[in-house]
């Protein structure tokens, strides 16, 4: 007699969004920037989201981030359903199991490396674990800038205090919001690099909506939106990959006859 193997567990999802439709505007001026989108992202990976302009990828980001407001649909973030959520127990949630890198870096002008780092931390009323602290420090290697300003550092170095920021707290995911968008190349890749160790090594959970064929390389999925609707997506991809499909997506969304990114 044999039996039958175990099925392997699903992975967990970070976050979730079932049916999620988002409109702007009433009327004839409507705007439908999300339109039925299901989506899991799974933890301990990094997920990119692309597409053209205006395809609903930051529309998306916010609203799995608990920065906006889906107009129907539901979105879990680490196991709670956002749905419901009084203002403060949102604040709670995005302070405490969400992370945020942003494109314009978000640093405070007037606080040092280290308090804009630990700044979730204490306004949660927490102090930090320090262990964990001095890995996140000695990962994006900003030890020796910690008493620098933001107008003392370069912006490479800025976004990696952002991205320290963002993982002091042990938050169940990070959100990067185009997080190369304002860096030279070399810089965007030390920034892009640390995501990738921080997934691998220290199991976090990363999705970053980018615009950049490199910087997606750097992700285990890559979803593909356009038009409010996740359209497409590639695993372990490569630059080339990814080139590949949004040069498809957007001559899919230009029509017969209209210039792609490319030709325009």
């Amino acid at each position: 007699m044999t039996t039958d193997s175990p099925m392997a567990a699903p992975p967990r999802a970070a976050a979730r969004a079932h049916e999620l439709h988002k409109v702007y505007g009433a009327g004839l001026s409507a705007v439908r920037a999300l339109d039925g989108v299901s989506v899991d992202l799974e933890a301990g990976r990094f997920t990119a989201i692309m597409g053209p302009s205006g395809s609903g990828k930051s529309t998306l980001m916010h609203c799995l981030a608990a920065l906006d407001v889906p107009t129907s649909g539901t979105i879990e973030v680490d196991g709670t359903s956002l749905a419901g959520l009084h203002d403060k127990a949102l604040t709670t949630l995005r302070r405490e199991r969400i992370g945020f890198v942003f494109q314009a870096f978000n640093l405070i002008p007037t606080l040092t490396a280290r308090e804009n780092i630990l700044l979730p931390l204490n306004l949660a009323g927490k102090k930090p674990d320090q262990e964990w602290y001095d890995t996140v420090i000695d990962a994006v290697g900003l030890r020796d800038r910690l008493g620098h300003r933001p107008s003392e550092m370069s912006g490479g170095q800025q976004q990696r205090v952002a991205c320290a920021r963002a993982l002091v707290s042990k938050p169940s995911i990070v959100f990067a919001d185009e997080p190369t968008g304002n860096l030279d190349s070399t810089s965007g890749a030390e920034v892009l690099a640390f995501l990738r160790r921080s997934v691998d090594e220290f199991g976090q959970t990363v999705v970053m909506v980018t615009h950049d064929a490199v910087a997606a390389s750097y992700c285990d999925r890559v979803l593909f939106l356009a038009d409010g609707k996740v359209v497409d997506e590639i695993h372990s991809p490569d630059r080339e990959q990814i080139l590949e499909h949004m040069t498809a997506l957007q001559a899919r969304v230009a029509g017969p006859g209209e210039p792609t990114a490319e030709t325009a």
